[in-house]
């Protein structure tokens, strides 16, 4: 009796090892993702439909992310590729020429923005192109989506509301501003609409954008511009492109 009473203790206690040891097993990864999201973010990450990950650094489309998708639809909104979802930090950017969605490198390591998530959506406007020699930076047109996270990958219309005039080491880095349907900034119209409906957006979204690179980021603001200013460089970059 002494015997069994002892062995059964003995794995009671093994059990209760073994659940406590995968719990801290759990934990550890949980915190590991916290300081690198690399550990967590590819697994758990949700693409849109239509999209696949080639690999753990690389997502593609059915079309080319760059040139496969129109710039404009006929009721006015732009497509945006996003190739960062509102609220993370892994920094991935569409690469010429292959139009292929991939994570950035920086050192030998996946890039991830040591700052705050990114207050909205990010990505570009396919079909678009800001010419160096005309003082851009040689990419497609950047865009900030205002409204709920949407999936890594995913092509969205947006409505145009404005533009964050920015420079990057110099080199004009402009950002268009727009808002997704299915939000309550789907009502704005301006950027004076945005800062009298939703106070303290405009704010945050300069704050970020001038400081997201670090102290020595050199990243320099010159304000928030309308909606026609924003159509403007939207022509222009898609002019580029075809003409290219």
């Amino acid at each position: 009796m002494k015997t069994l009473y002892v062995t059964c203790i003995t794995l009671v206690a093994t059990c209760l090892l073994t659940v406590i040891n995968y719990i801290l097993q759990i934990d550890n990864v949980a915190a590991q993702s916290l300081y690198n999201p690399t550990v967590l973010e590819r697994k758990t990450e949700v693409l849109s439909p239509g999209v696949y990950a080639e690999n753990q650094y690389t997502i593609v489309s059915q079309n080319n992310f760059i040139s496969g998708y129109e710039p404009q639809n006929p009721d006015g909104t732009v497509n945006v590729v996003v190739e960062i979802p509102a609220g993370t930090l892994a920094k991935w950017e569409v690469s010429k020429p292959d139009g292929k969605l991939k994570w950035e490198f920086k050192k030998g390591k996946p890039r991830v923005v040591e700052y705050l998530g990114y207050p909205g959506n990010y990505g570009m406007i396919p079909r678009s192109h800001l010419p160096k020699e005309l003082g851009g930076d040689g990419d497609p047109v950047d865009a900030i989506v205002l409204g709920a996270a949407v999936p890594r990958g995913s092509v969205v219309p947006v409505k145009l509301i404005g533009i964050l005039k920015l420079l990057d080491s110099g080199e004009q880095d402009d950002k268009l501003l727009g808002v997704i349907k299915d939000s309550p900034f789907f009502e704005v119209n301006s950027i004076a609409d945005l800062d009298e409906k939703f106070p303290g957006v405009t704010t945050i979204l300069e704050t970020w954008f001038s400081n997201y690179k670090g102290i020595n980021g050199e990243m320099e603001s010159k304000g928030f511009a309308e909606k026609e200013e924003a159509l403007k460089v939207f022509n222009f970059a898609v002019q580029a492109f075809n003409e290219s």
